[in-house]
């Protein structure tokens, strides 16, 4: 297991470099910039073909810089600053806790300060530059593709606070035990309180926009799917305990071609110190799960990758908006249902069902996914049948 980038990259060239961020990090950033690069590119074509249309802004030309705004890109400054500068001076003490010492109150004050000047200085510099006499409001036209980083930065915002809660109330002895700390811990992330809590923001904030909403349910289904895929590849390089059940079957004969790895695995080094300690090792990542499990963080991923390239050749194939989306529910549905059978996870029983939390939303978007396709095309041949009578009756005239 890789849990930092400096394990990877000691892996790969042989070195002994200390490069403590962690992988998963890493790996969700890049799945967050997969996410935002899709999603532009998809809001400029769906653009050009006119069915997002730009919107018209109120913009305000002219108006210098307010003093609001000073002082939030001095705050953010000043953060930055506070955590990066206080990195370089404490570099060791950073390295023994990399996700302790971000999430602590360890800083540098005085690097802060310079930094949150310089931030509030630059930016009160570039805005006044532009200032009028009187300041203009115009009309300017917006094209969708624009938006594509509020609506990721909105859909980050709320997935993360979704993940939190939903992870809080699966885990809820545990949250009890130590809300405070649970809460505002680096780890502790369900992914479909993050889909739900991501949706419904997404989905209010276009509405402010005026951008449909049934266009951009589409345009967001292969951005979502890949990089699922993405941060569960995450998961699987630094062992972070989403992990599968024991499993002690010998791998079959028809997978012989596969590495052992894929079949069932045991993640030395993984990043949560799960398991017995292993031998000639130093350092904190030491630890091996005593018994091998399912990966099944890896059988997510390459699913989901594969679940990504199937809707990217659907999204030029299908006309009624809305279906892309619905589809992407029923793989992601399915996927879930099937993986948690083998998967680590908190059970909940009714009667004499047992169920997971993940299984129970699985079947949920499986249902609502198929009855959107159903409705989705039934709205899109109304609005079809629609236009084409008012075109008939136009010609008439």
């Amino acid at each position: 297991m890789f849990p930092t980038l400096g394990h990877l990259f000691n892996a790969i060239f042989g070195t002994n470099i200390v490069f403590p961020l962690p992988t998963y990090g890493f790996l969700l950033a890049c799945a967050f910039l997969t996410g935002y690069l899709i999603i532009r590119v998809e809001l400029r074509r769906k653009w050009r073909q006119g069915l997002i249309p730009a919107i018209p802004e109120k913009v305000v030309k002219g108006k210098g810089a307010a003093t609001g705004d000073i002082a939030a890109y001095g705050f953010f400054g000043f953060l930055a600053g506070w955590k990066i500068i206080g990195i370089i001076l404490n570099y060791s003490l950073f390295v023994q806790d990399v996700q302790g010492y971000v999430f602590s109150l360890e800083g540098s004050i005085f690097g802060g300060l310079v930094t949150g000047g310089l931030s509030a200085w630059w930016f009160a510099r570039v805005q006044n530059r532009q200032k009028l006499p009187e300041p203009v409001e115009e009309d300017e036209m917006v094209a969708p593709q624009k938006h594509a980083a509020a609506i990721l930065l909105v859909a980050a915002i709320a997935g993360i606070v979704g993940a939190k809660i939903f992870h809080q109330l699966e885990n809820f002895q545990e949250f009890l035990s130590d809300p405070i700390g649970n809460l505002f811990s680096a780890g502790g992330l369900t992914f479909y309180g993050g889909l739900i809590f991501g949706v419904v923001a997404v989905l209010w904030y276009i509405r402010k926009k005026k951008i449909p909403w049934l266009q951009m349910m589409d345009v967001a289904a292969p951005a979502v799917i890949l990089a699922y895929g993405i941060g569960r590849l995450g998961c699987m390089a630094s062992g972070d305990g989403c992990w599968g059940v024991p499993n002690l079957n010998p791998k079959p004969e028809w997978l012989a071609f596969l590495p052992d790895w894929m079949w069932s695995f045991n993640f030395p080094h993984n990043v949560i110190n799960e398991g017995v300690p292993m031998e000639n090792c130093a350092g904190h990542y030491c630890y091996v799960l005593e018994v091998p499990v399912w990966p099944t963080p890896f059988y997510e991923s390459m699913v989901s990758i594969l679940f990504f390239f199937i809707l990217w050749g659907l999204r030029k194939i299908l006309k009624a908006p809305g279906i892309l989306f619905a589809i992407f529910f029923i793989m992601n549905g399915v996927e879930r249902f099937f993986v948690e059978r083998i998967r680590v996870n908190n059970k909940f029983e009714l009667g004499n069902i047992t169920y997971t939390q993940a299984e129970l939303i699985a079947v949920i978007l499986v249902i609502l996914g198929i009855a959107g396709i159903f409705v989705f095309r039934r709205m899109y041949r109304k609005s079809t049948e629609k236009i084409s009578a008012e075109t008939s009756e136009n010609n008439a005239a």
